[in-house]
């Protein structure tokens, strides 16, 4: 092993290790916060009693999630305020409504754009928040918007 190959694992082993992004009584009650994480700037929601965290810049245009979170059709969705984009929490799938002109019912149904926004891992441990950077390789659609305003975190978001 040669030592730039060391520096390259040592700078793998540091993105992937977690990032304690606040206390959990906290965000409990705020429901949402952003954070940098490594870097990339994340946003973690606390909703119906479980945590989630994704990048902080919508996948169409970079604005900025969070100002709206509910269920859609049974699923942890946040709302862009932008374009009104939806995006499920858990895996950061893209959703709209559609309606089969071959099925016998005209009625729109909600369907998946497929994953567009990068979600990441949150653990709680002894009271505090962590958030580690998903490790999945395969580039998803916000990556540019996080790349682009990379270390630019804004004022957190409100309620």
């Amino acid at each position: 092993m040669n030592e730039e190959s060391s520096v390259k694992t040592s700078k793998e082993e540091e993105g992937s290790s977690p990032v304690c992004v606040g206390r959990e009584d906290d965000l409990k009650k705020n429901k949402k916060t952003t954070a940098s994480v490594h870097d990339r700037e994340v946003v973690v929601f606390y909703h119906n009693g479980r945590f989630y965290a994704l990048d902080c810049r919508c996948y169409r245009s970079g604005g900025a999630v969070g100002k709206a979170v509910g269920d859609i059709n049974g699923q942890a969705c946040i709302i862009c305020p932008w374009h009104k984009y939806k995006i499920t929490l858990a895996t950061g799938e893209g959703l709209y409504q559609a309606i089969n002109p071959r099925e016998p019912s005209l009625s729109p149904k909600w369907r998946s754009k497929g994953v567009k926004q990068r979600t990441h891992t949150v653990t709680v441990d002894n009271g505090n928040v962590y958030v580690t950077l998903s490790d999945v390789v395969d580039s998803i659609d916000s990556d540019y918007y996080a790349e682009k305003f990379k270390n630019m975190i804004y004022s957190p978001l409100k309620k």
